[in-house]
């Protein structure tokens, strides 16, 4: 898309047969999530977001570059955006990592191999969090799609390493590089975790099944 056809979409949200006449489009979504939203997706395969809120529903967690914002509205938001994670969602990430793990040796027990990586997968989603929370806490919110560009090269090649055995054969390899991992990382997520007696018992259960 030509970058005066960005601008002119950017600036005329005022009905949705302007933004699918510009160019021909390959997919088209009217969808509510926070507030009326417009998915079209073009035949070059850029594609808009677009939606509407008030003042008091902007997310903090939204990063935003303002484009047009002549009375200032969006100044105040602007600096009170991040992507770090609260201490209540640090916990959540930490009990979320184990609770896939237990999920995952029950499931490993029924020999159920595709919800076991499945599970995996979720296990490595928190966990994720968990690792930029003390690495690179700015971006810890975004998860996996950020670890490449945001963890250091050894966690990274651990991460990559899991990953690479997250399949029906070789899951169990993967789960026990996975504890592994934890259990490194350990003395410092307990030390900083809110309320670490709340998972901590469970962790060195299961980190003993599955090591």
């Amino acid at each position: 898309m030509k970058r005066n056809h960005i601008r002119i979409h950017l600036t005329i949200f005022r009905g949705k047969s302007l933004l699918l006449n510009e160019d021909k489009t390959l997919f088209v979504d009217d969808i509510y999530i926070i507030a009326p939203q417009l998915l079209v997706v073009y035949e070059d395969l850029i594609h808009i977001d677009l939606f509407t809120v008030t003042p008091s529903e902007i997310i903090n967690k939204d990063t935003m570059k303002i484009l047009f914002d002549p009375n200032g509205i969006l100044t105040a938001k602007q600096k009170n955006t991040t992507l770090s994670l609260t201490p209540l969602e640090f916990q959540d990430a930490v009990d979320d990592t184990v609770w896939y793990l237990y999920q995952y040796y029950w499931s490993a027990q029924r020999g159920n191999e595709i919800w076991s990586v499945h599970l995996l997968r979720n296990c490595l989603e928190h966990f994720a969090k968990v690792l930029l929370h003390k690495y690179c806490p700015e971006r810890a919110l975004l998860g996996l799609k950020t670890l490449s560009n945001s963890l250091p090269s050894d966690p990274l090649h651990e991460i990559v390493d899991i990953m690479n055995c997250m399949s029906l054969v070789t899951h169990e390899m993967a789960v026990k590089k996975l504890v592994t991992f934890f259990e490194n990382e350990s003395h410092w997520i307990f030390e900083n975790v809110p309320n670490k007696e709340e998972i901590k018992p469970l962790w060195e259960k299961i980190k003993d099944l599955l090591h």
